[in-house]
């Protein structure tokens, strides 16, 4: 299992924009990657223009393959739109212990 902790900031004023591309990729991850496990996007509460996807794949080959889908390729080909460029960082995590449960969980 990998996971993955992506952290940017949306540039102020492209807030609906941004949260309209990012429901679009979300969907397409669920719809399309059967390989992942969770894809998550959050804002955070504290600064409403920082964004964090925790995304967890079944092995790092879906990982890989994630990073050459149509879907992910538009979503970084526009992200400069409406991202700020400021701490911006993906990170990857060690998973540890814990569990998921369904949606709504």
């Amino acid at each position: 299992m990998v996971t993955v902790i992506a952290r940017f900031k949306i540039q102020e004023g492209k807030q609906d924009e941004a949260l309209e591309q990012l429901k679009k990729m979300t969907s397409a991850v669920e719809t399309q990657e059967q390989g992942v496990l969770a894809y998550m996007c959050h804002r955070s509460q504290n600064d409403p223009l920082e964004i964090v996807f925790v995304e967890i794949y079944s092995e790092a080959d879906v990982l890989q393959a994630h990073g050459e889908t149509p879907h992910m390729k538009e979503f970084i080909a526009n992200l400069g739109q409406f991202s700020d460029g400021s701490g911006a960082s993906i990170e990857l995590m060690e998973p540890i212990s814990g569990f998921t449960r369904g949606k709504g969980g």
